[in-house]
């Protein structure tokens, strides 16, 4: 006998386990009767990969998926059901009408569950069924058009809200107003406009519209979230704390509004309550969108949790590969991605309808120091859509002559001298400063129009700013305007009677 056979009889015998389909689909329907579904979700796609002739897994995972939202997923899984694995699976065509109700996509989910009472009479899901349809309530031509226009709005809504991640401003403000304009009372298309004004630069319509959603529909949670990333960008920080202790007392039962509320406070940088909604929508299984990962990974690194935010930043990855190396935490990628939206904002500001804006917009390109960017963007107006008075102030930025002298003494220079010294007294306060030159600026317009002439630059900036503070009812004596800008009572007096002239 060997010597070694005593030491091989010792040994504990080793036995190969090899998980089967069969194995991971009832570890998947554990953890959905637990509601464990991300548990759920990967038991069973594993399931489906080593079994992926098998229509009952397939039919369990998009069950899975209706669970967390993803209705596209499961509706693509249940198609696949019936069409590739087993037609008789009748009771797919109910999940599909389910699935379709939650979508508002009512044309498709009544058509899914007549299907399923024709092919199934006294299916599992016959009583769901014709509730379902009882709900949705049509039966006749008439109802069904109905249905289908309301679907075309969803679907009209869809495209504007790609056209705003795509950053196409412009076209998503046209198709949401003509959205508002025949639907008046579909909140979400307001919001979006909202949304597509603010990024356009026409931040009053912005809240204008916000404000509007918020008057006829109390408590609309986009709403009340675009309000708050309005005053962060506007600086209004108290009206900001204001609203922010607010949303902090709203509990969300529908994901893509606990979505919403967590995006937005990454936005303003309200980290950790970004990261409690944000992660517990994570555990809860939700599968989101590239938007998604990104908040959630820089919610989780600016609360420390940096495995969390490496994590979610690999998921968006592999979702969008292109955004490999531009990690939101990256300082230098937040100022650029600020600087990139200010000077869109800019832009469309030079495409106003409003001539004394446009004219704001071209002294806040000379005083920028990204003016050679800007007025070599893509963006940029042709000089041939500029009125005279524009071009006229753009060829002075621009410096085509050392000495603007045009007209009869007129000297664009000093005009712009008057709105850069109203800048310096305001500039710490945005909304003021905007306002107060769109004053000037209409003032400016009048006066090369009427080939007038620009002397005494700060005459000219404390008649402007004294006659907006009497029309906002801030009482200043002209004295102490006088004092303010270094200049004369009389003087003054005489500036203010020229300025009333063009207003």
């Amino acid at each position: 006998m060997s010597r070694y056979s005593k030491k091989r009889r010792n040994r504990a015998k080793i036995y190969t386990f090899l998980p089967t389909g069969d194995y991971y689909f009832h570890r998947g329907l554990q953890s959905y009767d637990r509601f464990d579904f991300t548990n759920a979700k990967k038991y069973l796609q594993r399931a489906l990969e080593l079994e992926p002739l098998e229509p009952m897994i397939a039919c369990q995972l998009a069950l899975v998926h209706t669970e967390t939202g993803d209705y596209e997923k499961s509706n693509q899984l249940l198609l696949m059901t019936l069409n590739e694995l087993d037609e008789r699976m009748t009771e797919c065509y109910y999940f599909l009408a389910n699935n379709y109700a939650h979508m508002g996509l009512l044309t498709e989910a009544y058509r899914y569950a007549k299907l399923y009472l024709e092919k199934d009479e006294v299916g599992e899901f016959t009583d769901e069924a014709e509730e379902l349809l009882d709900w949705i309530g049509f039966s006749d031509e008439d109802n069904i058009s109905l249905m289908k226009e309301q679907e075309d709005l969803l679907q009209m809504q869809e495209e504007s809200k790609s056209l705003l991640e795509d950053g196409k401003y412009a076209e998503a403000v046209r198709l949401l107003e003509e959205i508002v304009k025949a639907y008046p009372d579909f909140w979400p298309a307001y919001n979006n406009l909202a949304l597509a004004y603010f990024y356009e630069g026409e931040t009053s319509k912005a809240f204008s519209m916000t404000e509007k959603v918020i008057a006829h529909n109390p408590g609309n949670l986009h709403a009340l979230c675009n309000l708050a990333v309005f005053y962060f960008y506007e600086d209004q920080t108290d009206d900001l704390d204001r609203l922010l202790k607010a949303l902090e007392k709203i509990k969300p039962m529908i994901p893509e509004h606990r979505y919403k509320l967590g995006a937005t406070f990454a936005l303003v940088k309200q980290y950790d309550l970004a990261y409690f909604w944000l992660r517990h929508l994570q555990k809860s299984g939700y599968q989101g969108n590239a938007g998604f990962y990104y908040w959630l990974a820089k919610a989780a690194y600016f609360t420390g949790n940096e495995k969390a935010a490496k994590a979610a930043w690999d998921h968006l990855v592999l979702l969008e590969p292109e955004k490999a190396g531009s990690e939101p935490w990256d300082e230098s990628l937040e100022e650029a991605d600020k600087r990139s939206k200010g000077d869109r904002a800019l832009l469309s500001l030079l495409r106003s309808d409003n001539i004394p804006e446009r004219l704001c917009a071209i002294f806040f390109i000379a005083i920028s120091d990204r003016q050679p960017a800007l007025l070599t963007h893509p963006s940029f107006k042709s000089i041939d859509e500029f009125s005279y008075p524009e071009k006229l102030y753009l060829a002075t930025v621009l410096q085509v002559e050392k000495k603007q002298k045009l007209g009869t003494g007129m000297r664009i220079d000093k005009g712009h001298e008057t709105a850069f010294e109203l800048y310096e007294k305001h500039k710490d306060r945005p909304a003021d400063v905007f306002e107060l030159l769109k004053i000037w600026f209409e003032i400016f317009q009048k006066v090369i129009e009427d080939d007038g002439k620009f002397a005494n630059p700060s005459a000219y900036a404390a008649a402007a700013e004294y006659v907006w503070s009497m029309q906002k009812n801030d009482t200043k004596t002209q004295r102490e305007m006088a004092k303010k800008y270094g200049v004369s009572p009389a003087t003054l007096r005489k500036y203010i009677t020229k300025i009333e002239l063009y207003l």
